[in-house]
């Protein structure tokens, strides 16, 4: 299926709200792993069950930024699905935090070339769905525009004005690649936060618009 272009102004991401069930707890957690900034929080008692169908991702600079996120957010009750270790592709980790939101932590360099910090280079909303074409030709619709596509695997969107990139992968591949099983139900307990109208995608991932 060819990826048609848009004419409707372009969309941007603004943050992601996670539907939590201790607002006060998950606070202290995200002040304590360092990414505050890049999410909001409110309650929700809906039920869901293992893999909530998404990861958030952090891009860091280097092996030993890693290993301080994947070391604050341990200290800070996350649980580790995979201890971060180094890859064909870099280096990288993946935490559970204690709300059940799974977070990547990864960068693309083997060796530190200068000190640890505490800066995010990218933040990334990596969504799994079940056909990554047409997700992505439902978003090019609504004014994002495909920066990366590796044909019905994985698709990546500028982040336009807005500091979240989205991305596309495979259900069953992003659980797989984050040490998980596929096999969760119920809701996602995200609501994505942009510019444009509010939406939900084929995938049931609900978008709030006038962000």
């Amino acid at each position: 299926m060819a990826t048609t272009a848009s004419t409707t102004a372009p969309v941007s991401l603004t943050s992601v709200t996670l539907e939590v069930a201790d607002v006060d707890a998950a606070t202290a957690f995200y002040r304590d792993f360092g990414v505050e900034a890049y999410v909001r929080l409110q309650e929700c008692e809906a039920p869901a069950d293992g893999f909530r169908g998404f990861t958030l991702a952090l891009t860091v600079s280097g092996p030993a930024t890693v290993d301080g996120f994947v070391g604050a957010a341990m200290d800070a009750g996350a649980t580790v699905l995979k201890p971060a270790t180094k890859s064909l592709w870099g280096y990288g980790g993946v935490v559970r935090a204690p709300d059940g939101t799974i977070w990547k932590i990864a960068t693309s360099a083997k060796k530190d070339t200068g000190p640890a910090t505490r800066e995010i280079d990218d933040f990334v909303l990596l969504l799994g769905v079940e056909d990554v074409k047409a997700t992505k030709q439902f978003y090019v619709e609504r004014g994002l525009s495909v920066t990366k596509s590796f044909g019905g695997k994985y698709a990546e969107f500028a982040p336009g004005a807005g500091p979240v990139k989205l991305a596309l992968y495979k259900r069953r591949g992003l659980a797989k690649d984050l040490g998980v099983t596929d096999d969760g139900t119920g809701a996602h307990h995200i609501v994505v936060n942009g510019t444009g109208a509010s939406f939900t995608d084929l995938d049931g991932f609900v978008w709030e618009g006038g962000k």
